[in-house]
């Protein structure tokens, strides 16, 4: 599939690449003033959460580690299925660590509020979140997320780490996907 071919399953551009950049360097701000005295580890949640967390890692001015987790609940759907499963575990003992979950969106919160107590099993010292996306509209779960990018509306999303099969990631905005693509399950 071509860039172009990639751009035509958008129907909209919601947040285009200047705002996510000013917003990002204004959660970097936040989150250095809140960790000012403290290391902090950044869990990253693959696969989407990549674009967001290395454009934020840069922004950062405190010492800070990374890991990753993977973890499953949409496969190739559009509507979360509620069962969470853990693909990649951490490679690093959390147990007294700062941690950040950096999350590209939340949704209905249910994947997130099982990582969240997951995580919070393993003893770190504090544990918030940071979520370049969510929508408030279809929470199903409150989770308390510390530092929030954009509250959107409830529409599917791609772009800016966000797929829909797999496809879009790339894109550096985030847009809403056609209907028309989400229906052909391209």
């Amino acid at each position: 599939m071509s860039q172009a071919e990639l751009e035509r399953g958008v129907a909209e551009v919601l947040i285009d690449e200047e705002s996510l950049r000013g917003r990002i360097t204004e959660l970097g701000d936040e989150i250095s003033t809140d960790y000012a005295d403290r290391d902090v580890l950044l869990i990253g949640v693959l696969k989407g959460a990549v674009f967001f967390m290395a454009d934020l890692m840069r922004e950062l001015r405190v010492p800070c580690e990374i890991d990753f987790m993977a973890i499953s609940s949409y496969g190739a759907a559009t509507d979360s299925s509620g069962v969470v499963r853990i693909l990649k575990d951490l490679d690093i003992n959390i147990e007294g660590r700062h941690v950040l979950v950096v999350e590209d969106i939340i949704d209905s919160g249910l994947t997130l509020s099982y990582l969240v107590r997951n995580l919070e099993a393993r003893g770190p010292a504090s544990l918030e979140i940071c979520a370049l996306l969510t929508k408030p509209d279809r929470r199903e779960i409150q989770v308390p997320v510390r530092y929030v990018g954009f509250e959107i509306p409830n529409r599917f999303v791609v772009g800016y780490g966000l797929d829909f099969a797999e496809r879009y990631r790339n894109l550096p905005y985030v847009g809403v996907l056609s209907e028309e693509v989400i229906q052909a399950g391209e």
